[in-house]
């Protein structure tokens, strides 16, 4: 490029502008953009890729090669230089393309053998678009002021594309978000639903990514830095009693705010051409591609709060802000990159599902998802990128399935799921009030999961005999302190009003592992799963389960108190918990407060260890309650947060299901009541495997309860064991397929 390079820069895009200005079809204006490319950059060739489906790229314009190519050359994610600028998100920059490894000679193109190669990423918001490259006979490596004029060309190319400036004919020109699009994730919440998107932070639409006036484009920018940081700053001020952790997210913001880096590579686009709007959103989109690619945690979460920084900045600049004035559609699916328990709590029951780009299984939204019983679907990769308000979208939280924008067989196929599940539930009304028992004439105890006040309802409606679980931490997630005693008092007691009688227990509280305190100084441990949580913070801060033992003594006004301490993985953790409830009672007693009518204790069974616990333990206990989800990550050392691995290991697996029987065994000697709680006790065929085994209380969520009913009702578990005894002494892995085979010869 000839020097002077701020000033043809700034004149390349005002050419640019004017070719966007015009009447042009998509494809001429590509026609046009890669002619001025190469006439300004001085090279032979300028060509665009374009993504055409997630893996394979297309040529779909080109100055210099073969206009017969274009839409027939294509490409592999990761094929030749074009498709390693792809797939990395990194420039490459060669004066002897063809001595680079992996090179692609593509005669097909009419390419002669050309030396120097520039390709630089075409992306937005650290979504690939697709590959600018100009080529040159000469052997030559572009100065780093090419290289950076091209770099803001191809944003403002990745702009205009997603403002639909190119649609033409074909998958790669073809107009974004209105395509149909299936998205796989990881199911955080069973179900199924139908809907309108509802995005929780509307994506910022840049409409002028070229700057008319620099000199007020920079006026702009220092104007709205100047508010964000007062912002910032007041936000300080107001939070100066907030927790630590808080705190440390706010002074990042103002460091951020006050870098003079950040503020100097910005005015630095502008004075390239760029509007202030797309000048921050060119740093925004590097900061993006340095999370993708950051081993250190420390590092990926500054770097987040800079990408949360700049979408505050870009909304002062555009006017855009959270409300955009769009009205909530009847039927809401929340989609977000991610979002905390309060403001998932705070939508409540009116989405019909959650979306979410990160999360997991057993974050903060998951367990309040699931106390919604509302489907939810993590790790759905692109969809903030991908969906609009008021998109059509279905969640599949079975397969973990999103269809966006979803095409009429789609429609018609998942239609037929939800009508045959509304048939399904209408079934299991009928037998809401029969007791599960088996053809067999053994019972099995039904109850519910729940954690919200608002889970109580469901407790006439889904047929439970009682609450096997309530999760107390719920209380705690969803605030910025430390919950009043008064206040759980208070709540308590009208989960035990609304249960009318019938039985609830209450785990103590479960925090540490993914369950994080917002005021709880987090402890950077290698593997929390296997950390300080649950009963070990509890007898390590007595404090706070005094407190809350006191809440739930105090709740029952005489009634039947039931609770049961989480994550036991010894016989002393129990017996020292058990010793801080009899002096609490002890305390309640002196202090003239009425005392529970009788108080059960128990203990969850989430660790291998305990199953072999001293005899004594299950004499003493006074209920154990396996909780599933970490007894099998534990039992087959496979984390349930891991999709490589989790889905690997089966409940019907002979091994696992051995240990449970040698809990039943034992359980059955000591006169101990047992029960299973977990997501396997909500699935049909796992529920009915373990009531073979000897479980007769089942706890899971509402939803499932009618389901797992059902199947017990018209099952003999005499047969089954007799099933699941034959595959074990065959050598089988799992007993899943010899049930099934039992099943459909019932049917």
């Amino acid at each position: 490029m000839p020097d002077g390079t701020e000033s043809e820069s700034r004149k390349l895009l005002k050419r640019l502008r004017e070719v966007m200005a015009g009447s042009d079809a998509g494809q001429t204006r590509l026609d046009k953009i890669t002619h001025l490319i190469a006439d300004s950059m001085g090279t032979e060739v300028c060509s665009v890729y374009l993504f055409r489906d997630a893996e394979t790229l297309e040529l779909c314009a080109t100055e210099g090669l073969d206009a017969g190519a274009v839409h027939h050359t294509r490409m592999r994610l990761g094929e030749g230089l074009v498709g390693r600028v792809a797939r990395t998100g990194s420039v490459v920059n060669t004066p002897d393309a063809p001595a680079e490894p992996g090179f692609r000679y593509m005669p097909e193109t009419g390419e002669e053998r050309y030396s120097s190669f520039l390709g630089i990423p075409i992306q937005r918001l650290g979504e690939s678009l697709g590959v600018l490259v100009v080529q040159s006979h000469d052997a030559r490596v572009f100065s780093a002021d090419e290289v950076y004029a091209l770099e803001v060309v191809a944003m403002v190319i990745a702009e205009m594309t997603e403002l639909g400036a190119f649609v033409g004919e074909g998958a790669a020109l073809s107009p974004l978000h209105q395509q149909s699009v299936l998205i796989r994730g990881i199911s955080g919440q069973e179900g199924t639903a139908e809907g309108h998107v509802w995005l929780h932070e509307p994506r910022v639409v840049v409409t002028n990514p070229i700057a008319e006036d620099p000199e007020r484009e920079l006026e702009r920018l220092t104007e709205a830095v100047e508010e964000l940081r007062v912002g910032v700053n007041k936000m300080l001020e107001l939070s100066r009693g907030a927790d630590k952790e808080q705190l440390d997210v706010l002074e990042a913001y103002r460091m951020f705010a006050n870098s003079k880096g950040w503020m100097r590579r910005m005015e630095e686009d502008i004075s390239r051409g760029l509007s202030a709007e797309a000048a921050v959103e060119k740093e925004q989109s590097l900061a993006r591609n340095r999370i993708a690619q950051a081993q250190d945690s420390y590092l990926r979460e500054r770097l987040s709060d800079l990408d949360d920084l700049s979408n505050r900045l870009l909304r002062i600049l555009t006017g855009q802000g959270n409300n955009t004035g769009a009205d909530m559609p009847p039927d809401p699916i929340l989609v977000a990159r991610n979002i905390g328990p309060g403001d998932l709590l705070e939508y409540g029951r009116s989405l019909r599902a959650v979306v979410l780009e990160e999360g997991s299984v057993g974050s903060h939204a998951a367990i309040v998802a699931r106390a919604l019983a509302i489907p939810l679907v993590v790790r759905a990769a692109r969809i903030t990128t991908e969906a609009l308000n008021g998109d059509q979208i279905m969640v599949d939280g079975d397969q973990a399935l999103v269809h966006l924008r979803p095409d009429d067989s789609v429609v018609a196929a998942f239609r037929d799921k939800i009508a045959m599940r509304a048939e399904a539930q209408q079934r299991y009304a009928s037998i809401r009030e029969k007791p599960a028992t088996t053809l067999d004439g053994q019972t099995v105890e039904m109850h519910m999961n729940a954690g919200l006040m608002a889970d109580l309802p469901s407790l006439d409606g889904s047929g439970a005999e009682g609450v096997g679980l309530f999760r107390t931490e719920l209380q705690f997630l969803v605030r910025n302190k430390m919950p009043k005693r008064s206040e759980l008092v208070a709540l308590y007691a009208r989960v035990l009003d609304a249960a009318q009688g019938k039985r609830v227990v209450f785990r103590t509280l479960d925090i540490g592992s993914d369950k994080v305190l917002p005021y709880m100084k987090p402890n950077d441990e290698p593997n929390p799963a296997l950390g300080w949580r649950a009963i070990r913070v509890g007898l390590d801060k007595p404090g706070v389960m005094r407190m809350q033992l006191q809440a739930l003594i105090r709740a029952t006004n005489g009634r039947p108190l039931t609770l049961m301490f989480p994550f036991v993985a010894q016989f002393e953790e129990y017996r020292a918990a058990r010793a801080e409830v009899d002096k609490t009672i002890a305390r309640e007693r002196r202090l003239g407060h009425a005392l529970p009518e009788s108080i059960q204790i128990g203990a969850m069974l989430e660790t291998p260890s305990l199953a072999f616990a001293p005899q004594k333990f299950f004499d003493e206990v006074g209920f154990i309650s396996i909780g599933g989800n970490d007894l099998k990550q534990f039992f087959f050392a496979a984390d349930r947060e891991n999709e490589r691995v989790r889905r690997r290991y089966d409940t019907l697996n002979v091994s696992f299901l051995s240990l449970i029987e040698r809990i039943v065994e034992r359980c059955e000697r000591s006169n101990t009541p047992l029960s299973f709680c977990g997501e396997d006790a909500g699935r049909p065929i796992e529920a009915l495997c373990l009531a073979a085994i000897g479980i007769r209380s089942l706890s899971m969520r509402p939803a499932s309860i009618g389901p797992v009913k059902s199947l017990l009702r018209r099952s003999n578990l005499t047969e089954v064991r007799k099933v699941i005894c034959d595959a074990r002494h065959r050598g089988d892995q799992s007993v899943r397929s010899a049930v099934m085979e039992y099943l459909r010869n019932l049917s």
